[in-house]
């Protein structure tokens, strides 16, 4: 596999794909897309050895200490969150779940299935063990993920989620890059995730702006 070969894979995929999407030259919906590349990704990462029982489902016992820093980074983004909402768009503050409780309870459960989990597949596993030969330091592959993660939200229309998901890319890349697990990865996605569409930024994330 050559580095010009895994050089134009990269770019494809997490930079030509994202932008033809924006510019609404790929007309398909969202998440099955998603969905269709993370499979892709997950077949390349079992079948070459890179996905462990504990990468995927690490024992609750043995990651006490990542659970709990999850949840108090979690809280401390749900404090932020209510609070930008509350003085930048306070009509919006969780607007989502009072005004459709169903579908915010649909999102809540289905959010993490088709969307955190998949991207944590495509953005972390995949280009954590993928291009080594290219990002040959975890510094850089690191920095990789951020950006192609940040990147990756221009699909929604607008500069507020691609801004917002650097440091969040940051925090996920280093979960997994700390821990080697997929699953606690995915957690933390979810939970900001959740977090974010429940006080009021997620329209930011759901649709152009």
């Amino acid at each position: 596999m050559t580095g010009l070969f895994l050089w134009l894979e990269f770019l494809a995929l997490f930079g030509l794909t994202p932008l033809l999407y924006a510019l609404g030259w790929l007309p398909v919906p969202k998440i099955p897309l998603l969905l269709a590349i993370a499979s892709v990704c997950f077949i390349y990462l079992a079948v070459n050895g890179f996905l462990r029982k504990t990468d995927i489902f690490v024992l609750m016992r043995e990651s006490k200490r990542a659970l709990r820093t999850i949840a108090f980074r979690t809280l401390a983004v749900a404090l932020l969150s209510t609070l930008t909402v509350t003085v930048c768009l306070p009509d919006q503050l969780f607007g989502f779940p009072r005004a459709r409780p169903l579908l915010w309870l649909a999102v809540m459960f289905l959010y993490p299935l088709l969307s955190a989990f998949p991207q944590e597949i495509v953005y972390r596993a995949f280009l954590f063990h993928r291009y080594v030969p290219i990002l040959k330091t975890e510094t850089a592959r690191t920095w990789a993920s951020v950006l192609a993660f940040s990147f990756l939200h221009i699909v929604f229309g607008g500069w507020v989620a691609v801004t917002l998901t650097i440091p969040a890319g940051y925090i996920f890349a280093r979960t997994y890059r700390r821990t080697g697990s997929l699953f606690l990865a995915s957690l933390e996605h979810a939970a900001y995730g959740c977090v974010v569409f429940t006080t009021g930024l997620g329209q930011f994330f759901h649709h152009p702006s």
